[in-house]
């Protein structure tokens, strides 16, 4: 009898281990919640060291601006790069949110006006990389050529003082006035012109976006319309215009960033998409010229 009680002790003692056993092999590398339901610790570790896509905040111009970082986007995708994109329809506030840090970028000014801007407000910005450029245009209604402009023509042009030296230049090219010898050209003013022939009156009292309505309603005798604002009103600068600003031009656009940002990696990505081929064959194909991607 004695010998049978130690046989099922000993049973009991046994299937109890057992259990203890598959227990502890049922849990082994799991993670109970509170719940009560488990999840594997390994799946947990493994989404744990998935990483992020990095974010770009980016302000910019509607055209050619937008448009261009719009196509860029997949592209940027693949490299792991999200981009938003944040408009604007004026010169001033994509330079005073990127100082606030509301954008990572920007892409819509030319380098004399990001300098410009710097003196002005004491920015501390860089140029990170150049690509495009967008030739200025003399538009009439009432003439067809620079040739035509009578003696006295109005000439009607921004109020964006960091232009004046670029239309000067432009018009001094095209034989209609001479600057002074030894102006600099992208900071020539209005007083540095020497020789007027035709005696053209210039009205530089005019936002930069408006210049497109005043040349539809006929105001002036000719203006001179940065390309991007023409373009966004639905004009050609190759068709429209009565002349062109040469591609050689300085003004050459730009992604702009806070002093040390063009050395973080997706800044310098940024850059090297935008100046691909993909994207320089795709503004050459979209503007047939009117907008020219700097080469690499």
């Amino acid at each position: 009898m004695k010998k049978l009680i130690a046989g099922i002790l000993f049973a009991i003692l046994v299937l109890s281990l057992a259990a203890c056993g598959t227990k502890d092999a049922g849990t082994s590398g799991q993670d109970t919640t509170d719940a009560g339901e488990t999840t594997d610790v390994g799946e947990k570790a493994e989404d744990n060291t998935q990483e992020e896509a990095t974010k770009l905040v980016v302000g910019a111009s509607n055209t050619p601006h937008a448009i261009i970082l719009e196509e860029a986007k997949p592209l940027l995708e693949e490299k792991g790069i999200e981009l938003e994109i944040e408009t604007y329809q004026d010169y001033v506030l994509p330079n005073k949110d990127l100082e606030a840090k509301a954008l990572d970028a920007n892409y819509f000014q030319h380098i004399p006006y990001m300098e410009g801007q710097m003196a002005d407000f004491g920015y501390e910005f860089v140029n990170a990389g150049a690509i495009h450029i967008e030739p200025i245009g003399v538009y009439s209604k009432k003439y067809k050529s620079l040739e035509e402009l009578p003696d006295g023509a109005t000439i009607l042009i921004s109020n964006s003082v960091a232009d004046h030296g670029r239309v000067l230049a432009m018009l001094e090219e095209k034989g209609l006035i001479k600057l002074k010898d030894d102006v600099e050209k992208v900071k020539a003013e209005l007083d540095d012109i020497v020789e007027n022939p035709k005696n053209l009156q210039f009205d530089p009292n005019y936002e930069p976006a408006l210049m497109p309505q005043l040349y539809k309603n006929d105001e002036g005798d000719a203006l001179l319309i940065n390309s991007n604002y023409a373009i966004d009103a639905g004009l050609n600068p190759l068709e429209d215009a009565i002349a062109l600003e040469e591609t050689d031009s300085p003004y050459v656009n730009i992604i702009t960033v806070r002093e040390g940002d063009e050395n973080k990696d997706a800044i310098k990505t940024l850059v090297e998409v935008l100046k691909s081929k993909e994207i320089q064959d795709f503004i050459l194909e979209e503007w047939k010229g009117s907008v020219v991607p700097v080469e690499s």
